[in-house]
């Protein structure tokens, strides 16, 4: 056995850098995401629609949905301009934050001087009863988005998300994720009032 093929082959220095490569750009990218994550505001996320009409729409009632003993209608792209602000919330039974937030939407709802109404996204109607029925109702009309082509269409990345349309049926602020005590007095009602002036 020669002195060569006694010893184990060592890879080159260079081998080993593009071994590491991939392990190093995968580090860096993961790096980048977490900062984006952490220290990014979600309900930043910029809305191409501001300032433009709603999307023309016609959404179902949720089927057997009650409020008072009353059946809660469904709603249209017309009825987010009669003149008054609208507060729109896109929910669902399913999304966690939907109930964190719902707290906050009950506390709203006693409020006057615009319309919340209710988008139920992607949720079965037995189950945005159920959520409904055991939480409270806030809202004075909830349309049954199945497909999630209207929230879609508003630009919806994902639930909870919050629209104020002006009475001219524009929608004026988005908020992205749920709303707090906080979200609602620094952003959702001086947006009201802004858009109340329009």
């Amino acid at each position: 056995m020669t002195e060569e093929t006694a010893q184990p082959s060592r890879p080159s220095s260079r081998r080993r850098l593009w071994l590491a490569l991939p392990l190093v750009v995968f580090a860096g990218m993961a790096l980048v995401f977490k900062l984006a994550l952490t220290t990014g505001d979600p309900s930043k996320l910029p809305s191409a629609l501001i300032g433009k009409p709603v999307p023309v729409f016609v959404l179902p009632a949720v089927d057997g949905l009650l409020r008072d003993g009353v059946e809660v209608p469904g709603f249209r792209s017309e009825d987010l301009s009669k003149g008054q602000v609208s507060v729109l919330n896109v929910f669902a039974s399913w999304c966690g934050p939907c109930h964190e937030e719902h707290p906050v939407l009950m506390q709203l709802a006693a409020r006057t001087g615009f319309q919340l109404v209710g988008l139920s996204y992607k949720d079965d109607p037995a189950d945005a009863r159920r959520f409904l029925g055991k939480l409270g109702n806030p809202y004075v009309m909830v349309g049954q988005d199945a497909k999630g082509r209207v929230a879609l269409d508003f630009g919806v990345y994902g639930v909870p998300e919050t629209f104020v349309v002006d009475a001219k049926g524009r929608i004026a602020y988005k908020h992205v994720g749920p709303l707090t005590d906080e979200t609602v007095r620094t952003g959702l009602l001086p947006a009201i009032a802004a858009a109340a002036k329009n």
